[in-house]
């Protein structure tokens, strides 16, 4: 056994051992209890960084874990191939996005893989895989048949650099989530999934506890974006008529709002941009015409409306108030949205908050009509009674006044509905999912255009559509629309006559909607999930970014309720079953925090920003230690040329570490310093997982000493005669026949102490306080005085092996080199699936314990008393001590006062 740690032999010995025993691959197996382990998979951008490491990391112990326990467990990887980004870095470098991705593939594989990820490699899968992606094809097409997916024309979030649609998830601040770029709506054709159709039971899984084991804030993002109102629809009358001299929506225009209680307080109504009275009333008017333009590169989403200045211009339309009979004014209003509702809204300015900051702005009348008792309306002041339902009652309201809330909701609903006008109606924030991209790295959707009969689905039989590799993007829009190979021989499977190919792919949501399922039987030609997706779904533990809360989350819960309601009958098949039996996907879910570093920054004469690496950057420092700025440390390279020494750079904190900030960590440069094991340690005991990580140079050099503390002792053990003493602790009923000193069962009652809570520990995966129990286990073994007897040796050993596996699912390379060199493997096996160390309750059990030993109330030292003692045995032991003796000075004791476990006070 070499006497120095050196993590690089320590890893390659321990990879070689895994590789040569195949130690990960799983198979099902019903005689173990199944647990399948996942985490989100990446998308193969060039390298990992620390986030991934942190990630993975925290998915492996649980792995290793729940093994040693004697589990089943399931942890695959695979890769989120599709995207964007492949088709930019093709731009940039002239080179096929295909090459790109599969050569980041291979890169970060290997980087994983010098992780020592327990990952069942057999099981990999890669989005742009046409085994893969066929799957993606054949249930669309299912969805086509079941009306799930559809196609229509509908106005749309274009970004303008990516050239391509988003859906309003993806839109953040009104700018597109990856290119920042501003957004337009465009009327464009697509495909959508009715996602709405799930609306109910996604929301009364969040909403009904009936995934306990996801955190509280997920479920609450998700219920409010899904955003379930009950209210009231009804339409205001008009005789505004088209061109065609037709009235304009049959002559209504509808509203929906969950306070019908309020509508005699209605002054305005506002209409979105693209809405036909808007559209109608903007012909002849030229101002009209030129804030719908400016709407068109606005907000899309109603979060981002929320946040900015409300703007309107009046049409010069007026529509009939259906209870009053009087003219409603109508505007335009660049914070109501087409795509929501009827897109068009009510103005009740004295009880609603958007609508009173417009009618100030503009000089609208507003009308109170909602009294609480003992409060004063003040028209130039905003009174936040609208959201609470339960305060008030209605005024001004004719017939209707004197109501609650209720029963004025109620009243109101009757009487439009008598009148043919509304009626209760339960509506969803919710929008259908546009799943047509206009870009060429992705899943191509599977429809073949005829001139004579359409949009037709392309044949089972002929899936998958395969796409073609050899593309180069030169930025002039998908490349698609000109490779002949693609539209080649192409005929309509309905006439038998040219036709062409559909060019848009699927949103690369879809990809990662289902991944996680074809893991479980990722080689099967015939199905998209087969018998394997039975025994390992639900996925026991998901884990992941809490940016991915909704985007990815709710579109995989949906996906898998589709996959469970699209009922097939394949190869085998008695009957139609579902694809899947499982109602949610995911049983647990961990959204594990950041990992955030120092960010450095300049801007430059053009007025672009430049990034800095941590590296070549120091702090500037006030009196107090404060960092109040940075400079060059080295010379580095920006849009203004070469920066010299000693340049000042603007600090800006920390924040989430990013390629595009230059303020990410590279594991590969830590595992060639100090080892994967290092790197490991430090994610996992710097924070807990959950907790945003702060990066800390300096601490990774701590847990690099103390792996060092490990692998020292072990050398010091190495010359002790483990084989007698390893087979000693090989069983519990071994340990009984032991002889152990004082000081030997004191070190087996603090090991089995700390193991006690380290068990605990994993079990709620509070990785960090792992990390500080094994840290806590080495000092009790190096501070044991060890002596020759062969029970000290067998406690120091035990010890050891129990520090051994409590760190392996954190370090298993070092772990696993000390366990075989010191041949408890030959006893209690390869240490991946040595059983997990129980805690032995006769080490719990302390022959004496030692009390706290007070004079007068003043802490003087401390006695042993025997752990059964009675009080007057700790009477007698307390008054006969030294300690009590050197401050009683001869003085007789007047009461001994004894509290049983903690101390002994003795008054004189």
């Amino acid at each position: 056994m070499q006497e120095k740690y050196s993590p690089q032999d320590v890893e390659r010995a321990a990879h070689d051992h895994w590789t040569a025993t195949d130690a990960y691959r799983v198979t099902e197996d019903n005689s173990k209890k199944k647990f399948y382990a996942c985490s989100m998979l990446p998308y193969p951008s060039g390298k990992l960084h620390m986030g991934h490491v942190r990630n993975y990391t925290i998915n492996d112990m649980l792995t290793r874990y729940l093994r040693m326990n004697g589990h089943n467990v399931l942890m695959p990887m695979g890769w989120d191939a599709f995207g964007l980004p492949a088709e930019n870095a093709a731009l940039k470098n002239g080179v096929p996005p295909a090459q790109w991705t599969y050569d980041n593939i291979a890169y970060m594989k290997k980087q994983m893989q010098a992780m020592g990820l327990a990952i069942d490699w057999s099981r990999e899968v890669a989005t742009c895989d046409p085994t893969y992606y066929k799957w993606n094809q054949w249930l669309f097409l299912k969805m086509l048949e079941k009306g799930i997916a559809y196609r229509k024309t509908q106005v749309v979030n274009w970004d303008p650099v990516d050239q391509t649609v988003l859906a309003n998830e993806q839109v953040i601040d009104g700018k597109g989530w990856r290119t920042g770029a501003v957004v337009e709506k465009r009327e464009i054709p697509g495909y959508y999934l009715k996602i709405t159709d799930y609306a109910e039971e996604l929301l009364d899984f969040v909403t009904g506890d009936k995934l306990p084991g996801w955190p509280e804030r997920v479920k609450l993002m998700q219920e409010n974006w899904i955003g379930k109102s009950e209210g009231v629809r009804f339409a205001f009358p008009h005789d505004i008529r088209g061109d065609d001299g037709a009235l304009i929506g049959d002559g209504k225009m509808y509203v929906f709002t969950t306070r019908a209680d309020t509508i005699m307080g209605v002054t305005f109504c506002a209409v979105a941009p693209e809405h036909p009275l808007a559209t109608h009333a903007a012909r002849s008017n030229p101002a009209l015409a030129a804030f719908i333009e400016e709407c068109n590169s606005g907000g899309t989403t109603e979060a981002e409306l929320a946040t900015q200045e409300k703007k309107g211009v009046p049409t010069g339309l007026s529509v009939t108030h259906p209870l009053t009979g009087l003219p409603v004014e109508v505007w335009v209003g660049n914070y109501v949205l087409i795509g929501y509702g009827d897109g068009a809204v009510m103005g009740v300015p004295a009880h609603d908050e958007r609508d009173f900051a417009f009618a100030l702005k503009y000089g609208i009348e507003i009308k109170q009509v909602v009294l609480v008792d003992g409060e004063h309306f003040d028209y130039h002041q905003w009174h936040d009674w609208y959201g609470d339902k339960q305060r008030g009652v209605t005024i001004n309201s004719d017939s209707f006044s004197g109501l609650s809330h209720k029963d004025a909701v109620a009243a109101v609903a009757h009487a439009l509905a008598q009148k043919g006008l509304g009626e209760l109606k339960t509506t969803w924030r919710l929008r259908d999912w546009g799943v047509s991209r206009q870009r060429y790295w992705g899943t191509p959707i599977p429809i073949i255009h005829c001139d004579e009969h359409g949009a037709v689905p392309v044949p089972e039989k002929d899936l998958p559509v395969v796409l073609p590799t050899d593309c180069v993007p030169d930025g002039s829009g998908n490349p698609l629309h000109k490779h002949e190979g693609f539209h080649a021989g192409v005929t309509c499977p309905v006439c038998g006559k040219a036709a062409r190919r559909e060019t848009d792919t699927m949103d690369t949501f879809v990809d990662s909607s289902w991944y996680f399922m074809r893991y479980c039987d990722p080689k099967n030609s015939e199905k998209m999930v087969a018998e394997g997706a039975d025994y390992w779904m639900p996925m026991d533990q998901y884990i992941g970014g809490i940016e991915h809360a909704i985007l990815h989350l709710l579109y995989a819960r949906f996906w898998t309720k589709v996959m469970r309601d699209i009922r097939v009958k394949g190869p085998g098949d008695s009957e139609a079953v579902g694809l899947v039996k499982v109602d949610e996907p995911f049983t647990k879910l961990l959204t594990q925090g950041m990992v955030l570093n120092h960010i450095y920054s300049r801007r430059t004469a053009k007025g672009g920003k430049d990034y800095f690496w941590p590296h070549d950057v120091e702090h500037v420092l006030d009196d107090g230690g404060k960092i109040i700025g940075a400079r060059l440390k080295n010379e580095a390279t920006s849009g203004d040329g070469l920066l010299p020494v000693g340049t000042p750079i603007d600090y800006e904190g920390v924040g989430t570490m990013s390629k595009s900030k230059n303020n990410g960590v590279d594991p590969q440069d830590l595992i060639e310093k100090y080892g994967a094991d290092t790197a490991r340690l430090y994610t996992m005991f710097t924070a807990p997982p959950e907790a945003t990580l702060e990066w800390n140079d300096a601490a990774v050099e701590g847990s690099y000493r103390f792996l060092r503390r490990v692998w020292n002792f072990g050398v010091k053990l190495s010359a002790m005669d483990m084989e007698a003493a390893s087979a000693s602790v090989a069983s519990a009923s071994s340990l009984k026949d032991v002889e152990f000193s004082k000081e030997a069962k004191a070190l087996r009652l603090e090991i089995h102490t700390v193991l006690k809570q380290v068990d605990y520990d994993y079990q709620r995966m509070q990785y960090n306080t792992v990390v500080s129990g094994a840290m806590k286990m080495i000092n009790a073994l190096e501070d044991f005085k060890a002596t020759d007897s062969a029970g000290a040796q067998v406690a120091l050993i035990e010890g050891f092996g129990i520090l051994l596996r409590c760190l392996y699912p954190a370090t298993p390379h070092v772990a696993h080199s000390l366990w075989s060199q010191l041949g408890y493997a030959g006893h209690l096996g390869d240490l991946l699936d040595a059983p997990w160390p129980q805690v032995d309750a006769n080490a719990l059990v302390q022959d004496e314990i030692e009390l706290m030993l007070q004079v007068n109330g003043k802490l003087r030292g401390s006695i042993h008393v025997p752990a059964q003692a009675d009080k007057a045995e700790i009477e007698r032991i307390a008054l006969a001590s030294e300690a009590f003796a050197a401050q009683a000075a001869g003085a007789h004791p007047k009461r001994v006062i004894v509290v049983p476990g903690r101390l002994v006070n003795v008054v004189v």
